[in-house]
């Protein structure tokens, strides 16, 4: 069964010491609860020079490949399908059995197809002696006729007989109402704090009906309106709550009171994939935008807390509802916005790919440098953040992958393109 519907809907417009610094960053919000455990990975041994781009395809996998990520300083690559599987290339050779399969066809809870199915994958970051990971996907919920599927957050744990197979059962820790299909967000990740970041989208349909975006209570402004729906969430999954698998970080803004307690940032439609720099722990998130503007969000590191990034009062930097409205409510404006009219009176561009700032070794020339896509325009965007918050961008010449899903780096912090067609690509720089 192939999944790769996605092409066509996907995201479319319808510790320890309180003074740990982080790279040389300003200060964290919170405690290190879970420094790295396993050791680092070799420099790559023959760098080269250049900044001409070009992606390589190193394997193909079964139907939509949405992520391809590693375990904290692991060599081996580890790539989501959309259906369920998860499966790894060690030197670049796909292995043959699936480091784990949760696919609906095969008793796993994994609801597939459109914009749904397995869209997450994070490893803890003590994977190396826990063996413990987490992913992100979408199910079904029987009885529930107004919001008949869920998003779900689920912990994994890997064979401890076999370093490339996982347990087949997982345990679900979050588990979110949603009303739709669409706009499923799916990506998370955990931050140098420790604590797991989790990014959802608004629930669906158009217009953000509910109201989920701004939202901070559940039943508010609408009865069905569900507050963890568009936004960024943060949560402790190595201190968990009574009757919880979970617990809540005592910083995040709303751990007091005020509005839902996972929430760490609103006002975000579908941040489908966004990620941190490592060096810096700034973030970089992907907004699919609706009727005309997709947008690109930087956020420096210790400055996420609390954010509104404007859905859907505002799509990027322009009024969206209530009609009449003044787009004041944001407290963010995007740095990137790509307009969906086509060239060349606009970008043509609608639904944005977030990627990741290259932080490896092989490419020395193109390190801090940002690069990005768009699953309908395809093609290959890049930025560098300046002094003063704003970006310098430009789209890349070359013949690129259709289709892309994810631009996201490995344990070594080289990056991987992936597409809705199940291809994973390299990307590599030259003069």
């Amino acid at each position: 069964m192939r999944h790769v519907a996605l092409a066509l809907l996907l995201f479319a417009a319808c510790g320890k010491d309180s003074n740990t610094k982080v790279d040389g960053g300003p200060l964290k919000d919170a405690t290190i609860d879970s420094p790295v455990d396993a050791g680092p990975l070799a420099a790559c041994a023959n760098p080269v020079s250049g900044t001409t781009i070009k992606l390589r395809k190193i394997g193909t996998v079964t139907g939509g490949a949405m992520l391809a990520t590693s375990p904290p300083n692991d060599p081996r690559l580890f790539v989501v399908e959309q259906g369920g599987a998860i499966r790894i290339f060690e030197n670049e050779t796909l292995l043959g059995p699936a480091f784990i399969d949760l696919s609906d066809n095969v008793g796993g809870p994994v609801l597939a197809g459109g914009e749904q199915g397995l869209l997450g994958l994070a490893f803890h970051p003590q994977y190396a002696t826990n063996g413990t990971f987490f992913v992100y996907y979408t199910r079904r919920q029987s009885g529930d006729t107004t919001n008949p599927t869920r998003d779900v957050v689920a912990r994994c744990q890997r064979s401890v007989a076999d370093p490339n197979k996982a347990d087949p059962t997982c345990v679900e820790v979050l588990a979110i109402p949603d009303f739709a299909s669409n706009h499923n967000g799916g990506m998370i990740e955990f931050g140098k704090d420790g604590f797991l970041y989790i990014g959802t989208g608004d629930g669906g349909q158009a217009n953000d009906p509910n109201n989920n975006g701004q939202a901070l209570t559940d039943g508010s402004p609408n009865a069905n309106t569900h507050a963890l729906l568009g936004k960024l969430l943060r949560i402790d999954v190595d201190n968990k709550l009574a009757g919880q698998e979970y617990g809540i970080p005592s910083d995040n803004p709303f751990a007091a009171g005020g509005g839902l307690p996972e929430i760490f940032a609103i006002g975000l439609r579908n941040p489908w994939r966004w990620s941190f720099d490592r060096l810096t722990g700034d973030m970089w998130i992907g907004d699919v935008g609706q009727e005309d503007i997709e947008e690109v969000d930087v956020i420096k590191a210790g400055e996420l807390k609390g954010k509104n990034f404007g859905w859907s009062t505002c799509e990027g930097s322009k009024n969206f509802k209530p009609a009449g409205a003044q787009c004041t409510i944001a407290q963010f404006a995007p740095q990137d916005e790509r307009t969906h009219t086509s060239p060349p009176n606009g970008d043509g561009w609608n639904a944005i790919i977030g990627g990741q700032v290259y932080r490896g070794t092989c490419y020395p020339d193109i390190v801090g440098t940002y690069f990005y896509t768009d699953n309908g325009r395809g093609g290959l965007a890049k930025a560098t953040l300046n002094g003063d918050g704003s970006l310098t961008k430009a789209n890349l010449p070359g013949s690129f992958p259709a289709s892309p899903a994810s631009l996201h780096e490995d344990a070594r912090g080289e990056l991987y393109l992936t597409d809705t067609a199940g291809n994973v690509h390299h990307l590599e720089a030259s003069p």
